[in-house]
């Protein structure tokens, strides 16, 4: 059994989605040193240790939530006021951060990074060396790959793919 790097303090707060639904937030904290946290550290919020892994360097910061069936693992970061939740999943390299929302069963991994007040949702997938900024959508079951980017008031949707594969 790997060592926790986290645990779950008594620190909570109430997240309400629109649909009315109330989930129960804990505050993280770091247990050993790991990447650039060191033991002590508050983190982000979290429904459950469900949602971030022991393992790795991946990490929630201090005003970033992940919660539901949502996952955090490998090296990612999540930081900001960035929400990730349902069933997204955040792996790899990859950063969100900012205002951020990814959500539904949407995934972003790779060295990929969704920042500013971006949304990807549905089952998108943003991946590669991708970027995704500004109040940029991604929905349905897009892909933004290799080193493509999506930025300012653009919405991107259905079955379409930007960048190429490498």
């Amino acid at each position: 059994m790997i060592q926790k790097k986290y645990i779950l303090t008594s620190n909570t707060i109430k997240e309400r989605l629109h649909n009315g639904s109330i989930h129960i937030l804990y505050q993280i904290q770091a247990t050993k040193d790991f990447g650039n946290i060191k033991s002590g550290d508050l983190g982000g919020w979290i429904e459950s240790e469900d949602n971030l892994s022991q393992e790795g360097d991946c990490w929630i910061g201090s005003n970033a939530r992940v919660f539901g069936n949502a996952k955090v693992s490998d090296n990612a970061k999540v930081f900001g006021k960035s929400i990730v939740y349902n069933s997204a999943k955040i792996y790899g390299n990859a950063k969100v951060f900012g205002y951020a929302i990814v959500r539904d069963q949407a995934q972003v991994f790779d060295n990929a990074k969704v920042y500013g007040y971006a949304l990807v949702y549905n089952k998108a997938k943003v991946y590669g060396n991708s970027k995704v900024f500004g109040k940029a959508i991604i929905s349905g079951r897009s892909q933004i790959c290799g080193d493509g980017t999506v930025s300012g008031n653009t919405r991107v949707c259905s079955n379409t793919i930007i960048g190429i594969e490498k």
